[in-house]
């Protein structure tokens, strides 16, 4: 069974997420920098079969995007006319940060470790992946 990927996409850095072959468990894959994003994806697509990406949109309280918010339309753009056979769905990714960041702490990460930003940006994305899969997939 193909993949699903998941990309917490931020101005600096992004993190991604992976589903096993048989799109139960989502794991942390990396945390590349958002210059070379596309050119990261290109090179984990032609080696693994993805079918889907998630990409976080980062939502005020009311429901408006972030400032991020045009960043990211732009890059679901780019990523369309890239990769135009893989789905892209956009899903609200709100406190997925301070989700990931209490993780680190509830798993007793020392705290050198949770200041590594790209880690955030990693679990952040796994948590988007797991939370779609408990959603629809289940």
């Amino acid at each position: 069974m193909p993949r699903i990927i998941a990309i917490d996409y931020g101005k600096k850095r992004s993190g991604i997420a992976v589903t096993d072959d048989f799109q139960i468990i989502a794991s942390g894959l990396t945390t590349v920098d958002t210059s070379s994003l596309l050119q990261f994806l290109t090179t984990y697509f032609d080696a693994e079969n993805v079918v889907k990406a998630l990409i976080g949109l980062p939502k005020q309280k009311d429901g408006s995007l972030s400032d991020i918010g045009k960043d990211i339309d732009n890059f679901v753009l780019l990523f369309k006319k890239h990769f135009p056979d893989i789905e892209i769905i956009c899903v609200d990714e709100r406190f997925t940060s301070k989700i990931a960041f209490q993780s680190m702490i509830d798993s007793g990460i020392k705290k050198s470790k949770r200041r590594d930003k790209g880690l955030i940006d990693e679990i952040a994305a796994t948590i988007i992946l797991q939370d779609y899969l408990v959603r629809f997939k289940i």
